[in-house]
């Protein structure tokens, strides 16, 4: 006999947790599943820990850059106090008692283990069935991505979790993947003394974004002895003794202490059960619409739906749906604004459109670049002020579609911009703006004038 409930939450990660925690606040019976730790990924080896990471190898960075400017200084590393600083603020050393113990305060019921769909509103977990009379919310996230290099499976290689709960760095560390996470511990290791070499296939590092910031970033990572290797695929891996040898297509071999893959993030849909509501477990990420409906009363949250394998995106969703189980009119997503920020030094910065994309939406398209070391804040800043802010306008509506913000606050400049493109504010209206001076944002005026000149040349 199947127990009967109002909502059944499969994953509870920072989305499915969201949706899970409200709706039983909201005096709902919700039943939440989770194979690993409530939380999922991004507080216990994903955004909070990840960003001590950082947040350490820039101290370093910053009191590398003293010599010159304030004085004299002199570093040294020490991975302790961050291993520590991660196992005891940031993951309680991998124990979810604290989130678990949230939801059930909130008058949620707990349930571990891999949920299933067994038909409409259905779902098996741990010997048990549960019938959701008013759906079920699929909110699984998503796993490292493992190319198929020959080989590669059969070595004991790095996750980004294995690079997270490290309790010291390893002398020497190859990373397969040249995006976000592997830019992001590549640094990291660096400025605690590894020695690191990042493989990245395609021609540029973060691939995805503007290839500015990506040769931004390459320049910034050489210049703290970080070799980098792009256009250089993998051909095969394998592992003796301590050493991990990787051989790339043109018989280049690479051999490193450790070895790390970051080559993106996937979505395994294959075990849950899809097939049983008519949907395909085959594919890449489950189909919703606006209002995140995969199926009758079955929605989707976060990372699954393709649409960023980010919390901002799955917090956003969970709103989205929370509103739809308890009844609630409120807009479909919009996904033009989405945001995202790589945490390298400097941070890289992003929102909606890239040149490229906006291109192949057959946009005519303007462009304005400028650079951070040439603003005053720039100038003033000296030692770490890499940086440049890059605009993409759609030159028939006059608005702009897409924003790159590089430098020492990129993720925060960043935000004025995401306003800009999700309310479609008019360009020349942004030209009129009073920016305060000096700071980094008053560089989009600088960007602005270049888009300008783009479009009287």
């Amino acid at each position: 006999m199947a127990e009967q409930v109002d909502v059944v939450v499969i994953g509870m990660g920072p989305g499915g947790e969201h949706v899970a925690g409200r709706l039983a606040e909201a005096g709902l019976s919700v039943v939440g599943v989770e194979a690993e730790l409530v939380g999922g990924e991004c507080p216990y080896w994903g955004c909070v820990p990840s960003k001590m990471m950082i947040r350490a190898g820039n101290l370093l960075a910053e009191g590398r850059r003293i010599p010159g400017m304030a004085g004299a200084s002199e570093v040294t590393p020490d991975w302790a106090p961050l291993a520590r600083r991660i196992r005891d603020e940031a993951t309680d050393d991998w124990n979810d008692r604290v989130a678990a113990d949230r939801f059930t305060g909130k008058g949620g019921r707990l349930v571990r283990g891999r949920g299933r769909l067994a038909g409409p509103g259905r779902v098996e977990v741990a010997g048990q069935v549960f019938e959701a009379l008013r759906g079920v919310v699929i909110a699984t996230g998503t796993e490292p991505s493992v190319p198929p290099v020959p080989g590669l499976r059969d070595v004991p290689y790095w996750t980004n979790r294995d690079a997270v709960s490290a309790k010291e760095p390893p002398g020497s560390l190859l990373v397969l993947g040249g995006g976000a996470i592997g830019l992001e511990l590549a640094q990291v290791y660096a400025r605690f003394g590894t020695r690191v070499e990042i493989v990245e296939a395609m021609e540029g590092l973060l691939p995805a974004e503007e290839p500015e910031a990506g040769e931004l970033l390459a320049e910034v990572l050489r210049r703290e002895g970080v070799r980098i290797r792009t256009g250089a695929r993998a051909a095969g891996a394998r592992h003796a003794g301590d050493a991990f040898t990787l051989t790339l297509a043109d018989g280049t071999e690479l051999t490193a202490d450790r070895l790390l893959v970051a080559t993106g993030r996937r979505a395994d849909l294959a075990d849950l059960g899809l097939e049983t509501v008519g949907l395909d477990p085959g594919a890449r990420s489950l189909k919703v619409d606006g209002q995140l409906l995969a199926a009758h009363a079955l929605w989707g949250v976060g990372d699954v739906t393709g649409h960023g394998a980010f919390t901002h995106v799955a917090m956003y969703e969970a709103e989205i749906v929370i509103r739809a189980v308890l009844g609630e009119p409120g807009p479909d997503a919009d996904y033009r604004a989405l945001p995202r920020v790589t945490f390298t030094d400097p941070e890289a910065g992003a929102v909606g459109l890239t040149e490229r994309q906006a291109r192949e939406k057959g946009l005519r398209v303007r462009t304005g670049l400028a650079r951070v070391p040439s603003s005053t804040r720039g100038w003033i800043h000296k030692a770490g002020n890499d940086g440049l802010v890059k605009l993409v306008e759609d030159a028939d509506r006059g608005v702009l579609v897409g924003a790159t913000t590089v430098g020492p606050t990129g993720g925060e400049v960043m935000y004025g911009l995401a306003v800009a493109i999700q309310a479609q504010v008019p360009v020349e209206a942004l030209r009129h703006m009073i920016y305060a001076y000096p700071t980094f944002h008053r560089g989009i005026e600088d960007a602005l004038a270049d888009l300008r000149a783009a479009s009287e040349g």
